[in-house]
C-alpha cells in the first residue's frame, strides 16, 4: 500500500493537514482521471465501435487514455459486446488480474442487459454486472463513439470525487463478488 495508505494518518498530526489532504486529493484524482489505461477487450459488434473511438477520427488519446494488452497494466476495462456464460469466467479472471483501483464501463445493450439475445438465447448472460461490478453503463446498439466519450466523462467525474482515504482502503478491501454469483452462474474454478 505504501505512503498513500498512511497519508491520512500522517497528515492528522501536521498543522494545516486537512488543507494538505484536500490538495493531495485533487492532484491524485486529477492525475488518475486523466491517465486511464484501458484494456483491449471486445466481444462482439460493439468492439468495432470501440476501435473506431480509439482511431484517429475520435482519438481516445486526447483524454490521456492508452490501450494496454495486459490486464496487469490496465486500470479500465471496457466490456463491449455480448457476454456468454462460457465467457463470463474469463471476464472475471481478467478483472481480478487488473491493478487496483480498477474501473469497468459496460458498453452496449448486450453487455448491460443481454440485449436482443436476452429472451431467445439460453447462453447469454443477462448483464455483466452479475459477474463483476460495473461503474458506468453506456446504452446503445451499437453505441456511437461519442457515447464512449460520454461514458469516459462520467467515469472521470466519478474518479475526481474520490478521496485518497477511500481509495487506499478500497485497495485492500475489494468487493466480494461471490455472493452476487451464487445460484446465478456456475463458474468452474481454475
Amino acid at each position: 500500500m505504501g505512503v498513500v495508505g498512511h497519508l491520512p494518518e500522517i497528515t492528522k498530526h501536521v498543522p494545516l493537514g486537512k488543507f494538505f489532504m484536500t490538495t493531495t486529493d485533487r492532484v491524485f484524482n486529477w492525475s488518475r482521471a486523466n491517465s486511464l489505461w484501458y484494456m483491449l477487450f471486445g466481444l462482439a459488434c460493439c468492439a468495432i465501435e470501440m476501435m473506431c473511438a480509439g482511431a484517429s477520427r475520435y482519438d481516445f488519446d486526447r483524454f490521456g487514455m492508452f490501450f494496454r494488452s495486459s490486464p496487469r497494466q490496465a486500470d479500465l476495462m471496457f466490456i463491449a459486446g455480448t457476454v456468454t456464460y462460457k465467457m463470463a469466467p474469463r471476464v472475471r479472471r481478467l478483472y481480478e488480474q487488473m491493478s487496483a483501483p480498477r474501473y469497468v464501463v459496460a458498453i452496449g445493450s448486450c453487455a448491460i442487459s443481454g440485449g436482443i439475445f436476452r429472451y431467445d438465447t439460453y447462453s447469454v448472460l443477462k448483464g455483466v454486472d452479475q459477474v463483476i461490478p460495473v461503474d458506468v453503463f453506456v446504452p446503445g446498439c451499437p453505441p456511437r463513439p461519442e457515447s464512449f466519450f460520454e461514458g469516459i466523462c462520467l467515469l472521470q467525474d466519478k474518479i475526481k470525487k474520490e478521496t485518497v482515504k477511500n481509495w487506499a482502503t478500497s485497495i485492500k478491501d475489494l468487493p466480494d463478488i461471490e455472493p452476487q454469483m451464487e445460484g446465478k452462474l456456475d463458474l468452474p474454478t481454475y
